[in-house]
């Protein structure tokens, strides 16, 4: 159960923002400043120095907030998957499929979300467990390509990453994705350590998914 309700509340935030940063404080406090402006789900990478440091801090602050769901992104081994579960990441997200990853995360309960760009790889993954498969970089495709993937696997979650905007989100949604992970320009602020900023992009982001959810 402790799976299947992990990824209801990934599909109910629906914008998934992948935080990286200078440091774990850093990263703490974007993800604070996302948090504040409604975006629920935070993918918070392995790019940041002691992420499992800053993982374990934002599991215990907000353990006790049902809609909150923090994750690990840019899982590269099973061994740094195992690391950030330990750390109490909800979902584990790679750039790309690596099966001992997939393992751990069925061992431990955990959604797995690896990047794909082939049917190949989204077949593996899909026989290895992965609930939803990373499209990643979405830049590289659109939202049109996920119509083509869906074709053969009608049962496919996908979730892009990587040049998704305000501007295009709405498309990406009407094409079938599950959810979306924002980072680039909802993180552009962080340069300047501007965290009300931050909370901004993440409110216009919430209220444009809730447009979308509208009709």
């Amino acid at each position: 159960m402790k799976r299947v309700e992990i990824l209801n509340k990934l599909s109910k935030c629906g914008v998934i923002a992948v935080v990286r940063g200078d440091s774990a404080e850093q990263a703490v406090k974007a993800s604070d400043a996302i948090v504040a402006g409604g975006m629920k789900g935070i993918e918070l990478t392995f790019t940041v120095p002691n992420a499992d440091e800053a993982i374990r801090t934002l599991a215990k602050k907000y353990e006790n907030d049902p809609e909150v769901v923090v994750g690990a992104g840019t899982v590269l081994d099973a061994t740094t998957a195992r690391l950030a579960i330990m750390a109490g990441a909800e979902f584990i997200v790679s750039p790309c499929f690596d099966l001992e990853t997939a393992k751990i995360c069925n061992l431990y309960q955990i959604p797995y979300l690896p990047g794909c760009m082939t049917i190949n790889e989204m077949k593996e993954a899909l026989k290895a467990g992965a609930d939803i498969v990373k499209l990643f970089p979405g830049s590289a495709f659109g939202p049109k390509i996920v119509g083509a993937f869906k074709a053969p696997l009608p049962h496919l979650n996908i979730m892009p990453t990587g040049g998704v905007s305000l501007d295009n989100m709405a498309d990406w949604f009407k094409a079938g994705v599950v959810a979306v992970g924002v980072g680039g320009n909802l993180l552009a602020p962080l340069k300047n350590e501007d965290y009300p900023a931050i909370t901004e992009v993440a409110k216009q982001y919430m209220a444009k998914l809730q447009e979308i959810r509208e009709g």
